[in-house]
């Protein structure tokens, strides 16, 4: 990856409907060049996806909850692995970190209000035998939110 692949993800990560004439414009690049940049960033996974980022209070889902997740048998890779597989099928669960330390799992989970929380937190967590306890933290103000990547 070369200082143009750089630039050209750094403009992607602003707007990824910017076009390759606009990123060929402020690169340096012909547009071509960008759009095989650009394909080649995409298939050797550097660009893993390009989305539309949505408020999730203006879906009704203006509740943000970081959720600690310490488990049972949490050096039993099957249930590690059970555990990763729940939540990663779970569209409220936003992000699901395996972690080193306090918690085994730390996750930042979506809801419409706490009432919604409290019966999502029965499903996932009080259903599951092998959660030995969760810590719940409200959200009160996204500072800051995102996915852009810094790229040196």
């Amino acid at each position: 990856m070369d200082e143009f692949d750089r630039r050209i993800l750094q403009r992607l990560q602003l707007d990824a409907r910017t076009t390759s004439e606009e990123i060929a414009e402020s690169v340096g690049l012909s547009a071509t060049a960008v759009q095989r940049r650009i394909k080649r960033l995409r298939s050797d996974g550097a660009i893993r996806a390009e989305v539309a980022i949505v408020d999730p209070a203006a879906v009704g889902q203006g509740l943000t909850v970081i959720v600690g997740i310490e488990l049972i048998q949490g050096s039993r890779t099957d249930l590690v692995d059970r555990f990763k597989r729940r939540m990663a099928a779970e569209p409220q669960v936003q992000q699901c970190y395996y972690v080193a330390g306090d918690h085994d799992f730390v996750l930042v989970v979506l809801a419409r209000d706490v009432r919604d929380y409290e019966a999502l937190s029965r499903r996932l967590w009080f259903e599951d035998a092998n959660i030995k306890r969760f810590s719940t933290t409200f959200v009160l103000d996204p500072v800051k939110t995102g996915a852009q990547v810094p790229i040196a």
